[in-house]
């Protein structure tokens, strides 16, 4: 399968100024020379038309660059067909490339090719779509790093200790008989240990930078729950009226607040209604508490506190939760301390607190922990899933050897750790694991 000759569209749909249709693999070359009569030549772009060789039908004005294995990202032969950008011409160009040879590829197959082909390592090619899916400067610079090779490189360097020690031990297993000089294999496994707790430990931070928080907007109706997020948006994004009840429905955008991607869920103001639209729109507020990492609680600060807020403050339970006593340029009658959590007073209309207001928020989804460096930094659940079951393993074979267990036992854990280790690098990766890695792919990247 892999042998084959790919291509896909690997612009973003719709229209633009420019599309890229890819080919990769051993035909690519002989593709192009069927349907570009222009002359190739490697890493130089040529100027001419795609033909449909069955019809002769000129199909767009192009640029064609042809790259030669193995300087490619694939390592293999790529061509890559720059056309206008609207859907036709990129539709009617790769219909004539899969009609002399080629094959769609999957999602993320061109990226998978460089990962088999030996170009990047399994992290780096997660990291590819962590650029592609960056939403803030600092998530965006965390991927480059992992493109780059820093965690990778950080890996190598913390399964060689562990090699170390395993050979010695296989070798006085083996060969009991003989003499095998004597190896500290503690201390430098102890160490290892302390540099895979410490990489561990940078993890929840980088999972916030790479995924983002999501963080519902709740409170009672007409509080300024839409009038925050527009401000918090720099941008006009939720209807905004003296009426109660203008949102009926959950209102999702991205905010980038100190690098920190904040997914905040505008939702409808919770009231007993028989109304059928604001029922459903009090329901799914109530979803959008329960899969939030964070809630903010606003109240109006120019009015007592209510049951209401009250009934809202038990629904979202213990819930990382900051109260926004809102409307704070208006008389105070309310005690926000009524509610038992921290409070932050603001002024939507005047934008009065708001900067304190994402001091916290950054600060609770962070939690005090590392923000980004030059320093290797996980931002990947299955990254930190697997280096807790490698510092599990190793914490484990530390253990035998203090016991004085024989080196069988020892080993095990060893092999369990490296074998973790090598699950980030795609060095002990299993089928299944690159499908379902790569499945998150878009065609044509």
């Amino acid at each position: 399968m892999y042998r084959d000759t790919i291509a896909a569209i690997s612009t973003p749909l719709g229209e633009g100024g420019i599309g890229i249709v890819r080919l990769s693999g051993d035909e690519a070359f002989s593709i192009a020379r069927a349907i570009f009569p222009g002359k190739l030549s490697d890493r130089r772009l040529s100027y001419g038309h795609i033909i449909d060789p069955e019809t002769g039908e000129r199909v767009d004005e192009v640029l064609v660059s042809y790259m030669a294995a193995p300087r490619t990202y694939t390592r293999e032969d790529v061509v890559e067909i720059n056309c206008h950008g609207g859907p036709l011409p990129l539709q009617r160009i790769l219909q004539v490339a899969l009609r002399h040879g080629a094959r769609l590829a999957q999602p993320g197959e061109f990226t998978l090719r460089a990962f088999l082909n030996g170009r990047i390592d399994l992290a780096q090619a997660e990291s590819v779509l962590d650029v592609v899916r960056a939403r803030t400067t600092a998530s965006l610079r965390l991927a480059l790093q992992g493109l780059d090779g820093r965690l990778s490189s950080a890996i190598r360097d913390l399964r060689q200790p562990l090699l170390s020690a395993l050979a010695y031990l296989t070798a006085r297993i083996d060969f009991p008989e003989d003499e095998v000089p004597s190896q500290d294999v503690v201390r430098p496994l102890d160490e290892a240990l302390r540099t895979l707790r410490d990489l561990i430990a940078t993890a929840d931070a980088g999972i916030v930078y790479r995924c983002g928080v999501k963080t519902a907007i709740v409170g009672r109706p007409n509080v300024g729950k839409s009038s925050l997020l527009n401000r918090l948006l720099r941008e006009d994004r939720s209807i905004v009226t003296p009426l109660p009840g203008t949102t009926r429905d959950t209102v999702e955008e991205v905010a980038n607040l100190g690098g920190v991607p904040f997914l905040l869920v505008d939702t409808a103001g919770i009231i007993h209604s028989k109304d059928l639209v604001e029922s459903l729109g009090v329901e799914r507020t109530r979803r959008a508490v329960e899969q939030a990492d964070v809630v903010l609680l606003m109240i109006d600060v120019s009015q007592p506190i209510t049951d209401a807020d009250r009934e809202i403050a038990a629904l979202i339970g213990e819930k990382a939760t900051v109260v926004v006593a809102n409307k704070c340029d208006l008389p105070h009658q309310a005690n926000p301390g009524e509610l038992e959590r921290e409070a932050v007073y603001t002024s939507a209309l005047s934008g009065e607190g708001l900067s304190h207001l994402e001091e916290k928020m950054v600060e609770l989804a962070l939690g005090g922990r590392v923000m980004v460096s030059d320093a290797p930094m996980v931002n990947n659940p299955r990254h930190k899933d697997a280096l807790e079951r490698a510092a599990k393993s190793l914490d484990q074979a530390l253990q035998d050897l203090e016991k004085g267990l024989p080196d069988d036992f020892v080993t095990i854990h060893l092999t369990a750790s490296l074998n973790a280790l090598g699950e980030l690098t795609g060095e002990t990766v299993q089928e299944d694991l690159l499908e379902a890695i790569f499945a998150n792919f878009c065609i044509g990247k």
